[in-house]
């Protein structure tokens, strides 16, 4: 079981020593334990998981971040990255499955389906017939690149040579035949891959401007940048996911919180450590690599082969004596723009009187005029126990309300949490998420009856993710820049999580420790494991 207090029990080092137990670090660290390596993962919270761990107070089970997921039980070689790494530590997530979630938009209110024909149907009826013409245009021309972006497993990548023998050559034959499938002009646009998705759909002369705005929500709430921002080939694989036949979104039987449990159990199952309540406050560099952490509470552990840091890049650096890093690095992180932080909104109340046909997901755009990305014109509501009533006490659902990566930390930087002022912007700047849910549940929800109301600030996410200035991360626009690799310029110190590449989102993060514990073994190790899973 985890170690919970200020002091690491047992040996204090290990060969590999993971700071964070965010998705990427949980990762990462199960499938070192897989390989055998002796890793222990340090978590300054009471709760591992960072943004997606899981709370209850008063019997509610909330989700404090993702609540929207696919393809969890998917298994193979196109199988989603965490599912991937789920098989590989042996374990599975149970999932109710639905279609659809309600969309709130200036053309109105209507049920968005997933799948290749449904949402056709749901533009034709809702938006006009020319956003539904221009949709199909677009999956005619991205959909044929899912071959390519899916034809390498996740699990097979790793960041050095290696990766020749664990993808090239192991998979030559699928990767040849996904390109015979595309035909000649489908393996041109390849290319597109590695571009801006707005490149392609620039390409393809869009006329309604419902399907620019819905694409661009799209990659907002999948990367934290619009589509001119987002590489194609996180969208084409998302695509993918939602608009190939038999999609359907999945949501764990548990809450997101099972996803947390999986992979903390994979880990400990194969020996891997987890210390909670442990607050890492600097890294120990020795004639110049980095050896092992300090503790707050002044306790050394040792890292005999590798640190690996979930933490944000900012929050990385911070933790690094300024005379070992390099002043070029030092600025490529202060010189990196960040997405804004959040608004929460976490209500446990009485299901009496709500409709019986409510819905998991809920989205509210305001105002397409402002962009996906304005503060406050976004909102995105999740009801996880009208799937899942297991989350609440009887009769009662929870919802989560935020606004995704929007609110400006400058608005907040400074502000006493215990002031007055702190409290009266509290309450301002979460109206916008109360009017949303009263609009989403109706008339006979009422503020007053809710039995548990919590409101999260940038602040809040601050303060308990440990997050700089409480961002969703880096705002790295493809095109312009290219998220880092996972290595650092201080030997035997590696990141991976959001601040690395993929990027932001699950299946991101999760590829990134992926790829981080496979680079950490031999290749033959690596080819092991992926005989192993089949893949």
């Amino acid at each position: 079981m985890s170690s919970e207090g200020r002091d690491i029990s047992g040996k204090p080092e290990a060969d590999v020593v993971v700071i964070g137990s965010g998705i990427g670090g949980l990762c990462c660290a199960g499938l070192l334990a897989r390989y055998g390596q002796d890793v222990l993962v340090l978590e300054s919270h009471d709760q591992p998981g960072g943004a997606a761990h899981a709370f209850e107070i008063k019997g509610f089970k909330f989700d404090s971040g993702p609540s929207l997921f696919s393809r969890l039980q998917s298994r193979g070689r196109q199988a989603n990255p965490l599912a991937q790494v789920l098989d590989a530590l042996g374990e599975s997530i149970a999932c109710a499955n639905y279609n659809s979630g309600m969309v709130y938009i200036p053309e109105g209110e209507f049920i968005s389906r997933i799948g290749p024909t449904e949402f056709l149907k749901d533009l034709e009826k809702y938006v006009s017939l020319d956003a539904a013409q221009d949709w199909q245009k677009l999956l005619d021309a991205i959909l044929p690149l899912s071959a390519a972006a899916m034809a390498l497993p996740p699990l097979s990548i790793r960041g050095d040579l290696g990766i020749v023998f664990t993808t090239a050559a192991r998979y030559a034959p699928s990767l040849l035949k996904s390109f015979i499938q595309m035909g000649p002009q489908g393996a041109l646009s390849a290319s597109k891959l590695l571009q801006p998705f707005s490149v392609i759909t620039n390409s393809l002369e869009l006329k309604d401007p419902f399907v620019q705005n819905w694409v661009d929500l799209l990659a907002f709430l999948l990367a934290g940048v619009k589509s001119n921002g987002i590489l194609s080939a996180e969208m084409v694989y998302m695509f993918a996911e939602w608009y190939k036949p038999g999609c359907t979104f999945e949501y764990p039987l548990h809450g997101s919180g099972a996803i947390v449990d999986a992979l903390v159990c994979g880990m400990q199952k194969f020996g891997g450590r987890l210390s909670l309540r442990t607050h890492v406050d600097r890294v120990v560099i020795e004639n110049g690599r980095a050896v092992g952490v300090g503790l707050r509470s002044g306790q050394f552990i040792r890292a005999k082969k590798a640190i690996v840091s979930n933490a944000s890049m900012w929050d990385t650096l911070n933790l690094l004596p300024k005379e070992a890093i390099p002043k070029s690095y030092q600025d490529k992180i202060m010189s990196t723009s960040q997405c804004e932080s959040f608004m929460h909104l976490h209500l446990g109340f009485d299901a009496e009187g709500i409709r019986e046909d409510l819905g998991i997901h809920h989205i509210l755009v305001n105002d397409w005029s402002r962009g996906v990305d304005a503060d406050q014109n976004v909102v995105l509501i999740s009801v996880p126990s009208v799937l899942t009533p297991n989350l609440s006490p009887p009769g009662k659902h929870i919802l989560h309300a935020y606004t995704p990566g929007t609110e400006p930390f400058g608005l907040w930087e400074g502000l006493d949490r215990r002031s007055n002022e702190y409290k009266k912007l509290k309450a301002e700047r979460s109206e916008v998420l109360w009017r949303a849910v009263e609009r989403v549940l109706g008339p006979s929800f009422k503020r007053e009856k809710c039995e548990v109301e919590l409101v999260g600030t940038p602040l809040t996410h601050t303060r308990f993710l440990r997050r700089n200035r409480g961002t969703y991360g880096p705002a790295i626009e493809a095109g312009k820049d290219t998220f880092p690799g996972h290595t650092t310029p201080i030997p035997q110190l590696y990141c991976c999580g959001d601040s690395t590449f993929p990027g932001t989102g699950v299946p991101a993060v999760a590829a990134s420790g992926a790829i981080v514990a496979n680079s950490l073994v031999s290749v033959p190790q690596h080819s092991q494991l992926l005989d192993a899973v089949g893949i």
